[in-house]
């Protein structure tokens, strides 16, 4: 125990500006999704960029790829959350049908077992089985948060739980405590979505 808490001081003292301010631009990111706010996108975007390199480095290559992916949904969850409902004077949050929810499963299963295969046989991975997991399941979180879809929040939390202890096993400590504080926002981001989303169907 002791040593463990040694190890995430020591990381924490090492921890880069850069890593910091990924973290800073990622809080502010999520805090913005939680209250519907198109500001996530901006603030989203210049932690992508910063996360690109970090995962790079620290060999999370599905991680990194995904953060790329993030930067292309992000411009288009920008445009497509400008667009404005004629009757409400903005784009209103739904949910997913029946059949968005078929496709959702299907880009989820077809994303990690591609990412796994790459990881596996292209890769210098230590962690390719657990990685390709949290890409895949944050790739249709951030399809179904572009699209403002309630259930980008499921997503979110079940990847932001993984999450934790990968980046501490990585030694990307602050961006652990980070996944931590997204875990607990994803939650309250449900809860606020839904309850916007059940005022709009009353109104």
């Amino acid at each position: 125990m002791n040593e463990l808490i040694k190890q995430l001081l020591d990381g924490i003292s090492n921890y880069s500006v850069l890593e910091a301010t990924g973290v800073l631009f990622g809080l502010l990111s999520v805090l913005f999704a939680k209250r519907a706010n198109i500001l996530v996108f901006p603030t989203g975007i210049i932690s992508v960029i910063i996360y690109i390199y970090l995962t790079f480095e620290a060999k999370l290559y599905a991680d990194m790829g995904i953060n790329g992916y993030y930067f292309v949904m992000s411009v288009y969850g920008w445009y497509y959350w400008s667009k404005k409902d004629k009757k409400k004077d903005k784009t209103p949050i739904t949910t997913n049908s029946k059949k968005e929810w078929i496709w959702t499963i299907i880009i989820l299963i077809l994303s990690f077992l591609i990412l796994y295969q790459i990881l596996l046989q292209l890769t210098d991975s230590d962690v390719p089985l657990i990685d390709a997991v949290t890409t895949a399941i944050f790739f249709v979180g951030m399809q179904l948060m572009a699209k403002k879809k309630i259930e980008n929040w499921i997503a979110w939390i079940i990847g932001d739980f993984i999450s934790i202890p990968l980046y501490f096993y990585k030694g990307l400590f602050l961006t652990s405590i980070q996944f931590i504080i997204f875990f607990i926002i994803a939650i309250a981001g449900y809860i606020s979505w839904k309850k916007t989303m059940n005022q709009g169907e009353k109104s």
